[in-house]
């Protein structure tokens, strides 16, 4: 159990914080040879998974690390999706 879920005043154990709880875990992925290996960047949440080739470890790893944020420009979030909807229902 990390040091952040024993601090935390009112958390059950095991129970991760509410930012996982309500956008979901920030997984970040690495590979270790053979071994795809992933765990939260907020919470203690963690796993791995074994390839049969060091060089599929790292490119599912490689393709796997990416965060929404990297391409905001590029792409619209839900919410402007959302606001998009209500603007084209206005003009009608």
């Amino acid at each position: 159990m990390s040091a952040a879920h024993m601090s935390r005043p009112g958390a059950a154990a095991g129970t991760p914080p509410l930012a996982c709880r309500i956008t979901g875990h920030r997984l970040r992925f690495w590979a270790e040879g053979e071994k795809m290996r992933w765990c939260c960047e907020r919470c203690d949440f963690e796993g791995a998974k074994v390839y049969s080739s060091a060089e599929l470890a790292t490119r599912y790893a490689r393709g796997l690390d990416r965060e929404d944020r990297d391409k905001l420009g590029k792409r619209s979030p839900i919410s402007m999706l959302l606001l998009r909807f209500a603007r084209r229902g206005r003009k009608r």
